[in-house]
């Protein structure tokens, strides 16, 4: 199977959000467990993204941390990032995985088993499935699925299952008892007083 953390952070670049402070307190506490998946604005320009990126990448290298870029491949490989994961409206799995070539990471996002096993069938390492309980970090999404939505896709592919959306730890055993390999967050850390502490509680409760 892939070697990928289990705990994946995805930056909030929300006006008053500081991702990379958040990223720079998780980091020591997670190691080489976190994945960061760098996510902007819809509105933010390629050079922003790209600024973010290479600091992302930078911060990460030390610890064995892996960064990922969400829908802009170009400035993944433009800042030498592990990979990328792409959304239902970004390019097909199939041609993203033309563009990053055969060994970088590449996500896809799913959320019932026909999806996922052609997303898989077309080339993504992993799923990132959900949202799984009601999140206010992303607008426009359909209905969570729930755990018993996890276990459905986890029970259909044989690559890593990702779960996002309104992730806590207290919510997490759950997850992982429906199949989840790890899970996703936004807020679990960029809204935590203490992100330090609540990326070892996410990871307590990913390894219990």
């Amino acid at each position: 199977m892939l070697s990928l953390g289990r705990l994946h952070l995805i930056t909030d670049t929300r006006p008053g959000r500081d991702p990379l402070a958040v990223l720079r307190a998780a980091l020591p506490v997670a190691g080489a467990d976190l994945v960061v998946q760098v996510r902007v604005e819809d509105d933010a320009t390629d050079r922003e993204a790209y600024e973010l990126a290479r600091l992302v990448v930078d911060a990460c290298r030390p610890y064995g941390a892996q960064c990922l870029v969400n829908d802009r491949l170009h400035v993944a490989l433009a800042v030498d990032a592990a990979g990328g994961h792409v959304g239902a409206d970004d390019l097909p799995v199939r041609a993203a995985r033309r563009v990053l070539g055969p060994d970088a990471v590449l996500g896809a996002t799913a959320r019932e088993p026909v999806t996922a096993r052609a997303a898989v069938d077309a080339g993504a390492s992993y799923l990132g499935v959900g949202p799984c309980h009601v999140t206010t970090t992303k607008f426009g999404l359909p209905e969570p699925i729930g755990p018993e939505g996890i276990r459905a896709v986890a029970e259909a592919v044989t690559v890593p299952v990702i779960a996002i959306g309104g992730v806590t730890a207290s919510s997490v055993p759950a997850l992982r008892a429906a199949g989840a390999y790890g899970v996703a967050v936004v807020g679990a850390l960029s809204g935590a007083a203490d992100p330090a502490h609540a990326t070892a509680e996410l990871l307590r409760a990913l390894t219990c």
